[in-house]
């Protein structure tokens, strides 16, 4: 037996791709539900119902939805391009904090229509700084961005701890290590009266179809497939790859400080070192789930949040422990990487 590349990838199969890995991942997780004591039905049931049984629940699951298509987003334009960056942790944070300090001590006295905008190009700029230097090592000296981005996470929670402990401390937070709050005028407008959805979600959603338009009907999109399906014959047919490259890092590290520009305008008001449960790490595995397709972001960005917020209720209600979204989630990508496998590849006697 040998693996053979397939020549052509039925549609068929590529969109049913995501659909097997999903479905056997929560067959993989059952197993454990039911090593747990508890009947795995019902207990996917608690988890829907968790997510979706109430206008709360249903709110809070989508409001953590909006930053994990940002920085799904993120994840999948970089990774299509074979730039891999794991480092949206960080710009996530360092988007966060330049957007906190900008409305604290610059465009605070700013009106909403005028401020938001601002503050949300400062959030992605510091997300950009951060990408922009891995990538000028990988293109000066040939180092591997995936050590390089990866480190800069912790170097990046580190300074906004420095910070927020240090310059931009709250004087009201009684010694709490937080950060200045951003102005009133700063808060992103709510979709729903007493809840905390806000106008991020509707900002992902756009973002994720225009980088859908941008990518497949665009040169520019052409060029960063180019870039990512074979860098040596995309120079050779013309591809500017260096300028191709710091587009799409400009592009990826743009979206995951957005993410955290987001968080802080739309939820928190605030930064702290616990602002994100692990959305930069959460958007790999969005982007992974949805294939890298911008669109499929916004679809895997919703069953992730789901499996989150609905995994507490579950285990409030069953006493099973909220690990098992983990698992599931970590299911759904390895599952999802085998799957891709054989779209790409058959078996052959």
């Amino acid at each position: 037996m040998r693996f053979e590349r397939r020549e052509h990838r039925p549609a068929a199969l590529v969109v049913a791709t995501p659909l097997i890995a999903v479905i056997a991942a929560l067959a993989l997780a059952g197993v454990l539900i039911a090593l747990a004591g508890a009947p795995v039905l019902t207990a996917y049931w608690k988890i829907l119902t968790g997510a979706f049984g109430s206008r709360l629940s249903a709110t809070e699951t989508l409001t953590r939805a909006a930053p994990l298509m940002l920085t799904g987003l993120a994840a999948a334009i970089a990774f299509r391009a074979r730039l891999w960056n794991i480092g949206a942790e960080g710009q996530f944070y360092l988007g966060a904090i330049a957007v906190a300090a900008a409305s604290a001590h610059l465009f605070g006295g700013l009106p909403s229509l005028i401020q938001i905008p601002v503050l949300f190009v400062t959030g992605a700029v510091a997300g950009m700084a951060l990408l922009l230097l891995p990538l000028w090592l990988r293109l000066r000296f040939s180092v591997d961005e995936v050590v390089t981005t990866l480190l800069l996470n912790f170097v990046a929670i580190l300074f906004v701890s420095m910070l927020i402990d240090g310059v931009l401390k709250d004087p009201l937070a009684f010694g709490w290590p937080q950060s200045e709050p951003v102005a009133d005028a700063a808060r992103l407008p709510r979709l729903l009266d007493r809840s905390r959805l806000h106008i991020g979600l509707v900002i992902a959603i756009i973002l994720a179809i225009v980088i859908h338009f941008v990518q497949s009907r665009t040169v520019f999109g052409l060029q960063s497939r180019a870039a990512g399906l074979n860098p040596a014959g995309a120079v050779f047919a013309g591809v500017p790859l260096a300028r191709t490259l710091v587009i799409v890092a400009m592009l990826s590290g743009g979206l995951a400080g957005l993410a955290g520009a987001v968080e802080v305008m739309g939820v928190k008001g605030y930064v702290t070192t616990d602002l994100s449960p692990g959305y930069g790490y959460s958007g790999i595995v969005v982007a992974m789930l949805a294939n890298l397709n911008p669109l499929g972001v916004v679809l895997a960005a919703l069953f992730t949040a789901v499996m989150f917020v609905g995994a507490d209720g579950m285990s409030r209600s069953m006493g099973i422990p909220t690990y098992i979204a983990d698992v599931t989630v970590a299911l759904s990508l390895l599952s999802m990487l085998v799957a891709v496998f054989f779209t790409q590849y058959r078996i052959r006697r």
